[in-house]
């Protein structure tokens, strides 16, 4: 048996020129940062993760090193443990999976069950746009074979939502049916500087009956997470599809929510809820209820790569979350810890069979944005 050796965590920040406006910031972002974990095994084989900032993580190495990496279930919970009291740590779940699969020599999505290495993936828009903007982006993801767009609301601000209801009527003019729509109105959770309130249910109601008009498939985080009434009665009201979930920190907490009808789709990232080992767990609980599970993926290339194996592991989504809205948000940037970026074609993205995650990292790159 093997055992873990030791753990190794590096900090990286790459320059943004021009910044990225993210819609759900409200601040130009210069830089983008990315937490890399290296788990090593006493054989010398290194699993990788990243996602999250690894927050409290340092001083608890010794709860793992010696141990089996093998062990995921155990390591999972000492790691939901670290969350209770820390930060979220999820980033080694991801990467013990990775050594696993060098271990068992099998991918990810092997190890988890699935059949077959192609995941739909739709293109997840990050910062505000114009109409024609708007319709021009539409446009060129039809081209490169997206089948599905989720566009950006302009957060809390009033009114502004007409504005964006006029991009996608555009986007349906210019792209018809090409392309499933949904939409993602930013309501569930703030930046710690903002304190503007969200969303109630009545603000919300017009909005879902626009969204009715224009053929839109989901209506991601229309009111705070903790609205759990408002998000049922929003549910009852409308038949367009209630998602969120994303930045919940307990599979706990994910459980309240659905069971609480607040969801037809909820959205927790491998990265910052429960790793790949607790959204395992949930996604197979799901399979025969009418809740969706399709994860958030909005932190770096590692962690969509970690989604992406989960989902094509255990099923059930009918798209994931690519994150690319160019050129501000391009491959180049959100996955520049990567040797070779990940890649889309016809709407699919068709994982490795190399063991593990399949991902080898860019050391000359991480080298120049260590910080």
């Amino acid at each position: 048996m093997t055992i873990i050796e030791r753990i190794e965590i590096s900090h990286h920040r790459l320059p943004l020129n021009p910044p990225f406006r993210a819609a759900w910031d409200g601040r130009a972002r210069h830089h983008f940062d990315a937490t890399i974990v290296r788990v090593f095994d006493a054989e010398g084989r290194m699993g990788i993760g990243s996602g999250d900032l690894m927050v409290g993580f340092e001083g608890h190495e010794t709860l793992f090193v010696g141990r089996d990496p093998l062990d995921l279930e155990r390591h999972n919970k000492v790691l939901s443990n670290i969350d209770f009291h820390y930060g979220r740590c999820w980033p080694l779940d991801i990467a013990l999976w990775d050594l696993a699969g060098q271990i068992r020599k099998e991918p990810v999505w092997r190890l988890l069950g699935g059949t077959g290495p192609d995941v739909p993936v739709y293109a997840s828009s990050g910062a505000l746009h114009g109409p024609e903007e708007l319709a021009d982006l539409a446009d060129k993801l039809v081209t490169l074979g997206f089948t599905a767009m989720k566009i950006r609301f302009r957060s809390r601000e009033s009114g502004g939502w007409r504005e964006d209801i006029k991009g996608l009527e555009h986007v349906r003019a210019r792209v018809g049916d090409k392309l499933a729509l949904m939409v993602d109105c930013n309501q569930g959770w703030q930046m710690p500087w903002d304190t503007e309130p969200s969303w109630t249910f009545d603000d919300a109601l017009p909005v879902a009956k626009e969204l009715e008009r224009l053929d839109v498939f989901w209506m991601e985080e229309p009111l705070h997470r903790a609205d759990l009434d408002g998000h049922q009665r929003l549910r009852d009201a409308s038949s367009v599809k209630i998602a969120g979930g994303e930045m919940t920190r307990e599979i706990s907490s994910l459980r309240t929510m659905i069971d609480g009808g607040a969801f037809d789709i909820v959205q927790p990232d491998a990265a910052l809820v429960g790793g790949i080992t607790g959204l395992a767990n949930l996604g197979r609980q799901l399979r025969d209820t009418d809740t969706v599970f399709t994860p958030h993926t909005w932190t770096n290339g590692l962690g969509v790569l970690a989604n992406l194996h989960l989902i094509a592991g255990i099923g059930g989504a009918p798209f994931v979350e690519f994150p690319y809205d160019p050129p501000t948000w391009g491959l180049d940037r959100r996955d520049y810890m990567l040797d070779v970026p990940i890649a889309q074609e016809d709407g699919f993205v068709t994982l490795t069979e190399e063991p593990g995650l399949g991902a080898v990292l860019n050391e000359d790159r991480l080298k120049a944005t260590l910080i």
